[in-house]
């Protein structure tokens, strides 16, 4: 989309949506726009309904763990000190316009946010595997449970505070004939690669 494009389209957001605005910022080519996520469910209503904006289409769904990101990058992005988000990405094929949603969980050891599988039926699976991953919980999924990780998971893996390695491993016991589940056995080490040079590595030569 052009420059002009995002503006209008940013401009129509404003007028149709309202109050219900909790940010609004054109970046990279796209709108992103924030929500409540007590909104979630009459702003992506309108934002399918609507016959000036007409997005019929989700492209995608993921969560995001903000822990870790930086105090100024986190007043920029007008995050209010919130750990988890869900991010939707829209398509309008009718209008050839793309959006970006980000509704923040208002509760950070138990983040819930409303499905909206009832709008978009795709994000059924798209839901469950940021339940799965991050342990956001979405009111109303008619099926929320795991998808990627293994029955009796535990933890969830895309939380930044999940170890590296993980809590459990599995194995095959020769003995029990049987794969077991143990606690890993890896100790815990630094990754960051040992970079050696050699003395003017890279000068340039007469």
């Amino acid at each position: 989309m052009s420059t002009t494009q995002l503006e209008n389209l940013a401009e129509t957001l404003k007028e149709i949506v309202g109050d219900k605005l909790a940010g609004l910022q054109i970046q990279h080519g796209e709108v992103t726009i924030g929500v409540r996520a007590e909104d979630i469910i009459a702003v992506s209503e309108t934002l399918r309904d609507n016959s000036q904006l007409r997005f019929d289409t989700l492209i995608d769904l993921c969560g995001v763990d903000y822990s870790t990101y930086g105090e100024d990058l986190s007043a920029k992005q007008n995050l209010r000190n919130k750990r988890f988000a869900v991010i939707y990405h829209l398509l309008s094929v009718e209008l050839n316009q793309r959006i970006r949603i980000r509704a923040l969980a208002e509760n950070d050891e138990f983040p819930v946010v409303d499905s909206v599988t009832e709008i978009w039926p795709v994000a059924n699976w798209f839901e469950r595997e940021a339940f799965d991953l991050y342990g956001i919980v979405f009111t109303g999924h008619p099926d929320l449970r795991r998808i990627l990780t293994d029955y009796g998971f535990i933890g969830n893996p895309f939380r930044k505070d999940f170890p590296l390695t993980g809590h459990v491993e599995m194995r095959y016991d020769t003995e029990q004939k049987r794969v077991i589940y143990q606690p890993v056995t890896i100790e815990p080490r630094e990754i960051t690669p040992l970079v050696i040079r050699e003395e003017h590595y890279g000068d340039c030569q007469s």
